[in-house]
């Protein structure tokens, strides 16, 4: 009999049964369709109702004034507000797959609202020729939005997250369509919407952005009145002129369906029933039409609205919510009324088992073959009920076949159970979301949860997400997210309290998120109070940065050992404090302090200086000498940094910048007995500078700065001014010797050979005579070098010397009275090329051997 009475609720289109259980009594108290215009978001989504500006109502009791309200599909007031938008008569609202409602409006403006009825801001402009022409009419999809203007222009936005209006092509009609629908992006070759209008001829125009095209010419007798498109873009369902229902491809190139309604007149709603059927909706029948067969019909005493589902239709009137689905070929062979499939008897098997009777074991033989199949129609079956009664009753059935099945795989009724209870916890009227279990699998759990906790359904949420085994850390961020918004009157510390009591149950979560949204709602003692809670310094202190507190951003910032935290902290209070309390902040904290000076090296010369000058005022002892040696390395750095640019050299050179700087360095290291060398170093660089200034100023050649003091004396030298170069040997205690040899190879350099020999002659060299050939025969002056070469006292000396200019005999005799055989192989490979030179060398060699 339970058989009997579910299969009686159920409506025959040729050979596929329907049925329309109801899910809801609308809660909802004086709300009647026909007077509003209406939004009802797929998926079990909320209702946006608005008093319809277009028609001409009785009021009543009720206020002048517009009211936007948004319920649950139950009838559950979510929200109100007033409406308040002046830009003209409202086009069209939608529900976009976010949930929130976007509302068009007759200038071109989009309203957005949540589903609390909160405005979004900012609203979004369908652009200058939609505000100074008008919209009349509009269709909506996902994300976006095609609107129509009086001059049949046609604009879209394809997401509103990045809205971009952009002008579709000119589709070259003078009036206004029959109808128009859209082809989404996703399911048209170029990746762009598609609009789709029915016009006064025979044909549908295909708009795209960059080009109409005429559809249906050969197809259609006549204009269409009403199109839809199905959900997956394939489809289109249309109403024709003379009432013919047509079912055609979306390119309306083949027909698939073409039968006669019952009326000519246009229905007022066309929709797909999931992708089996098509209902058509008139004053008071809705008609749903197959392939084949006579259509079904049901009749309403009160105006209703169609709502596609990806399964089946819900259908919402003033009182009720039913969902218009096809039978699943579960359900249907187990209710069927006759059937004896496997499944059937299973479900009758249980129902004998209950009752003690013997036939449940005889329906068991007989679905031997067959019981794993009957246990999982059964557990399909459950899961596309609504009623909570007949889900437990097919599980049961499943459950009782199981213990019957040896290669069964246990988890499945397990899994449907857990997929039921979440289901039917957010049918509940009070949620108001009645999903099916194609919805949900085709939303998913994440989204549903995430639509709960918009709905501040948070409890709900948690347990779910709990229950499944999801992270939690999005509901228990948003409910306290929206705790801190709406508990304006509980104090901070009470506040704080309630909080910490929840999100202590997620590890991991960000406190900090949660207090930058505490303090972006004025509560900044409370995001203090919060951010302490963050264990993560990286999200900690930037945000106590941004609420004001820098000493413990900094403070944690050095605990954590993140040197890039640390350089955030310490330009971020550069920035924002006075230099000395600035300096008073870093340096007790010797990480902090440290970085500083590291960078302040670099690029902030000036600045460090300010630093350690400072500092040195408040510190003692050996800190104070610390601070003076590194002021003093500082402005010695400084100078050299003058010294790269060209113009540094020119001007006074007894004043120059770089002079000035190198004696303050100077005289800082004077303060302290640690830093002698640096102290002698500094004085001895000002007065180098000093002359080289000098000199450059007497010459007028820039050619002395910079350069050191064994360059100075030779320039000079080479320059011919002997009184200078002599003036900077004294000066600095030049050496003898190294004065010898600057002098010597820059004479030759400019090749004085009589100033080189009377050099030579004013006393012995302290360097000998070497460095003197070495000059001429660098220079190739074999003559010259023949003057020096006779005084070299060692015979080895001479011999390599006279080498050197090609003289093999004078080589020979020399190194004969070095009596060296390893000096004579060695001149002989010299000599190589010369055999009467290399013989003299055999000859001489030989003789050492014998």
């Amino acid at each position: 009999m339970a058989n009997v009475s579910v299969a009686a609720e159920w409506q025959l289109l040729y050979n596929r049964y329907y049925r329309k259980p109801e899910i809801y009594r609308m809660s909802w108290k004086h709300v009647e369709l026909n007077r509003n215009k209406v939004a009802c978001a797929p998926f079990g989504g909320p209702i946006a109702v608005i008093r319809d500006d277009s028609k001409i109502v009785q009021l009543g009791g009720e206020s002048a004034q517009r009211k936007l309200r948004i319920f649950s599909s139950a009838g559950h007031l979510l929200g109100e507000t007033i409406w308040k938008h002046p830009g003209g008569r409202l086009i069209g609202m939608a529900w976009t797959d976010d949930q929130n409602l976007v509302c068009l409006v007759q200038d071109g403006t989009v309203f957005r609202y949540t589903i609390h009825a909160e405005l979004v801001e900012p609203s979004i402009s369908m652009g200058k020729e939609c505000f100074e022409r008008n919209v009349v009419d509009c269709v909506f999809w996902g994300n976006g939005v095609v609107c129509i203007t009086e001059t049949n222009q046609l604009f879209c936005i394809s997401d509103f997250k990045n809205p971009n209006p952009i002008k579709l092509a000119d589709p070259g009609i003078e009036d206004l369509p029959l109808c128009m629908a859209v082809i989404e992006p996703q399911y048209t070759m170029s990746g762009n919407v598609e609009v789709l209008l029915g016009i006064g001829d025979a044909c549908v125009l295909a708009v795209e952005e960059d080009g109409v095209q005429q559809l249906g010419l050969e197809m259609l007798r006549g204009p269409i009145q009403k199109m839809a498109v199905s959900r997956d873009g394939q489809w289109l369902a249309s109403f024709t002129h003379d009432g013919r229902l047509l079912v055609m491809t979306s390119n309306l190139n083949d027909i698939l369906i073409e039968q006669e309604c019952e009326s000519a007149l246009p229905p007022e709603q066309l929709s797909w029933c999931g992708m089996d059927t098509v209902l058509l909706y008139w004053d008071d029948m809705l008609l749903m039409m197959g392939p084949r067969g006579d259509p079904v019909r049901y009749f309403y005493d009160e105006p209703i609205i169609l709502i596609p589902e990806c399964d089946g239709v819900r259908i919402l009137s003033n009182s009720s919510m039913e969902f218009l689905q096809r039978v699943p070929d579960s359900t249907e062979s187990i209710f069927k009324i006759g059937s004896t499939s496997p499944a059937a008897l299973l479900y009758d098997a249980l129902d004998h088992f209950d009752r003690r009777s013997a036939k449940a074991d005889e329906n068991l033989r007989l679905i031997r073959p067959s019981l794993t199949e009957a246990v999982e129609a059964c557990i399909d079956a459950a899961g596309h009920e609504f009623d909570v009664l007949r889900q437990r009753t097919l599980l049961r059935a499943a459950s009782y076949g199981q213990a019957f099945c040896s290669n069964f795989q246990r988890d499945h009724i397990q899994e449907m159970c857990k997929t039921l209870r979440v289901l039917n916890a957010v049918r509940h009227p009070d949620v108001g979301m009645p999903l099916s279990i194609q919805q949900y699998k085709l939303l998913t759990p994440a989204v549903l949860i995430s639509r709960l906790i918009n709905a501040y359904k948070h409890f709900l949420a948690l347990r779910i997400s709990e229950y499944l085994g999801m992270n939690q850390e999005m509901v228990i961020m948003h409910w306290a997210c929206s705790k801190i918004t709406a508990s304006l009157a509980i104090s901070d510390t009470n506040l704080l309290d309630i909080l910490l009591d929840k999100l202590k149950l997620c590890k991991g979560i960000s406190y900090a998120a949660v207090a930058a949204h505490a303090d972006k709602n004025g509560r900044r003692k409370l995001a203090a109070m919060l951010v302490e809670h963050e264990p993560r310094s990286s999200k900690q202190v930037p945000l106590l940065l941004s609420i004001g507190e820098e000493d413990t951003a900094l403070m944690k910032a050095i605990e954590s050992g993140d040197t890039d935290l640390v350089y955030l902290v310490l330009f971020h209070i550069w920035q924002k404090r006075q230099p000395l309390e600035f300096f008073g902040m870093i340096q007790a904290r010797a990480l902090a302090r440290d970085l500083f000076i590291i960078y302040a090296r670099c690029y902030k010369h000036e600045f460090l200086k300010d630093f350690f000058l400072s500092t040195g005022q408040l510190q003692v002892g050996s800190g104070l000498a610390f601070v003076l040696h590194e002021v003093a390395f500082l402005l010695w750095k400084e100078s050299w940094e003058i010294g790269k640019n060209p113009m540094a050299s020119r001007g006074s050179p007894l004043h120059g910048p770089r002079i000035k700087l190198i004696e303050k360095a100077h005289n800082l290291f004077v303060e302290t007995k640690e830093y002698t060398f640096e102290s002698k170093a500094a004085e001895e660089h000002a007065k180098l500078i000093r002359m080289q200034h000098e000199l450059e100023v007497s010459t007028k050649q820039a050619i002395f700065v910079d350069s050191s003091i064994s360059d100075t004396i030779r320039t000079c030298i080479v320059l011919g001014n002997h009184r200078a170069a002599m003036k900077v040997k004294t000066e600095f205690k030049v050496s003898e010797k190294r004065w010898y040899w600057l002098k010597v190879f820059a004479l030759a350099t400019i090749r004085d050979w009589d100033a080189l020999e009377k050099f030579s002659k004013e006393k012995r060299p302290p360097i000998g005579y070497r460095p003197f050939v070495e000059a001429c025969v660098d220079a190739d002056e074999k003559g010259e070098a023949l003057k020096y070469i006779p005084k070299l006292t060692d015979p080895r000396e001479r011999a390599e010397s006279y080498a050197r200019i090609g003289m093999a005999k004078e080589a020979a005799d020399a190194a004969s009275q070095a009596k060296d055989g390893e000096l004579l192989g060695r001149l002989k490979m010299t000599f190589s090329q010369n055999a009467a030179a290399s013989s003299i060398f055999d000859t001489l060699r030989d003789r050492f051997v014998s």
